[in-house]
């Protein structure tokens, strides 16, 4: 681990505890960290598999939440955190000792990350992609597979509504499939960890089949449940 990765660290968690929401509630401030450091850790792997710069990449995945920093007001302002974290960002690359380019470089992926905008020049280079591409294979680990049917309820869902749910998600995935993302090696990782939730997903539903649930479509809530939790970062 290089010194500026090092110090970016502290920098990052010493900014995220600055945050009231976080303090009142550590678990989700852990949840915040941990998830910047599995995204740095995806990013270090793409770039090490397409001739990015390494430490640069690492450096762009750590800031890319540090705006969470702050309260959002509503959901419009927490769509926009990547331009806070952008913002955030800049200054301290500066103090780290990049130059100019690599940390304009490293501020536009940050900025575009979540909503694919920036207020700012720049160019969307497959390096500046990279970190929302990291950041959506994030959302596909195993972790967030179960926090995604904790957050649903799944468990206190009728049975017919744990058989809409599982299959209004399955059909996002079939899609999902069929995505490329800006290299090879995220579109590699993508596929994989979504082909682990289409196998998790399946044997769900021919389990619920089996104990005599009975489909009648995906109901509206389920459907627009599984549509809100499948959203991509930085993609229309």
């Amino acid at each position: 681990m290089t010194d500026r990765i090092e110090k970016t660290m502290t920098f990052v968690r010493r900014k995220l505890a600055e945050n009231p929401w976080f303090q009142a509630r550590p678990e989700a401030g852990a949840y915040r960290l941990e998830h910047t450091l599995r995204v740095a850790g995806i990013g270090r792997e793409i770039a090490r598999r397409e001739g990015f710069p390494v430490e640069d990449m690492v450096l762009a995945c750590l800031l890319h939440d540090v705006g969470y920093c702050r309260t959002f007001a509503n959901g419009e302002e927490q769509m926009a955190h990547g331009r806070a974290s952008a913002r955030i960002a800049r200054p301290f690359l500066r103090e780290l000792g990049l130059g100019e380019r690599e940390t304009e470089a490293i501020c536009f992926a940050v900025a575009v990350h979540a909503d694919g905008q920036a207020d700012f020049p720049g160019e969307r280079t497959a390096f500046a992609m990279t970190v929302a591409d990291a950041d959506n294979i994030d959302r596909f680990g195993a972790y967030r597979l179960y926090e995604t049917l904790e957050n649903a309820g799944f468990s206190a869902l009728p049975p017919e509504g744990r058989l809409a749910h599982t299959e209004g998600i399955l059909g996002k995935l079939e899609e999902y499939l069929t995505i490329d993302f800006a290299t090879p090696s995220a579109t590699a990782m993508w596929r994989d960890r979504i082909r682990f939730y289409r196998e998790f997903y399946l044997r769900l539903r021919e389990q619920l089949l089996a104990g005599g649930v009975r489909s009648s479509g995906a109901s509206g809530t389920a459907e627009d449940a599984a549509r809100r939790w499948m959203g991509l970062a930085g993609r229309p």
